[in-house]
């Protein structure tokens, strides 16, 4: 979870220039209120000072940092959270994957990452806990959105391996959704992984059995979780046997084909489970505006009192 307290980022003095020689960090952005911290580092408010893009900072301290990678044209090694979001930023990105506008190292603060941020933006464990389940119609538009992105990045060769409802920022104005936070993510590959950094109650049956797992199986374990999140309004795992038994138990009225799109999801075997193509093409996600039913006609849920 992250912890979301409000308190300032305080730069200390004496900082390093930023890559390839650019102006510090300092003379180029300012940094607001904290928006969250988790294992990895803590993510602030910002603006840019040339021209006041509203933007986020995430700031990663050097002895935080799990994997190292090597970015070319770099000396030294930067976190591998770095490397993935150059490589998902460059040409014209994805809108659904949060764009990397900037990256410095900064002497006792570590690495000062600096990301889009749409101006009027929440992320979906906030959207639903102050609205609560969303109509089906609502998580299909964002679980949409996800599977498209995710599939950018897979073509890129990274995978998030934490996808969850925290890492999904929606723009408020737009319902547009983007993955945020690759501080779990590696470099796709199709051999089994045997580390995870990401959420426990995320995670698949064969990590918490076996400590190994590949990365679309992996991936649509997470959508299935998060489906179910978006129209139960939580998730359906809590504890390890929970994950292990993969049978989820709907707390809310939910159509058949939903039902059947997170179950098929949340198979117990791997193997088991959609690609992600075949997510898209489910005949949930096909349902055409005219075949819903009323309840999802209904408007956007308003944040409860």
């Amino acid at each position: 979870m992250l912890d979301k307290r409000t308190q300032t980022f305080r730069p200390e003095e004496g900082e390093e220039r930023g890559k390839n020689g650019k102006e510090p960090f300092l003379s180029q952005y300012r940094c607001g209120a904290l928006l969250g911290s988790g294992g990895f580092g803590s993510v602030f408010s910002g603006q840019r000072l040339s021209d006041g893009l509203q933007v986020a900072i995430k700031q990663i301290p050097s002895d935080r940092v799990q994997q190292w990678a090597r970015l070319p044209g770099e000396l030294r090694s930067v976190p591998m959270e770095i490397a993935l979001l150059q490589r998902l930023s460059e040409g014209e990105g994805h809108s659904g994957v949060v764009r990397m506008l900037d990256w410095f190292e900064v002497e006792g603060r570590g690495f000062m990452l600096v990301m889009e941020r749409p101006p009027q933006c929440q992320d979906l464990f906030d959207f639903i806990t102050e609205r609560g389940a969303l109509p089906e119609h609502l998580a299909r538009r964002f679980l949409r959105q996800i599977v498209e992105a995710l599939q950018f990045t897979h073509a890129h060769a990274v995978v998030h391996r934490d996808i969850k409802d925290e890492n999904i920022v929606v723009d408020t104005r737009t319902l547009e959704v983007r993955i945020v936070d690759f501080g779990s993510g590696a470099l796709l590959k199709e051999t089994p992984y045997c580390e995870f950094e990401g959420t426990r109650v995320y995670s698949p049956p064969e990590w918490v059995e076996s400590r190994s797992y590949e990365a679309v199986p992996l991936t649509v374990w997470s959508l299935g979780v998060l489906l179910f999140d978006m129209v139960c309004g939580d998730i359906p795992f809590e504890r390890d046997h929970e994950i292990v038994k993969a049978t989820p138990i709907f707390t809310r009225r939910v159509s058949k084909d939903c039902r059947a799109l997170v179950r098929w999801c949340l198979s117990y075997q791997p193997e088991d489970r959609p690609s992600l193509e075949e997510v898209l093409a489910h005949p949930w996600m096909q349902r055409a505006e005219e075949e819903e039913d009323e309840e999802e006609h209904s408007s956007l849920p308003s944040p409860s009192l």
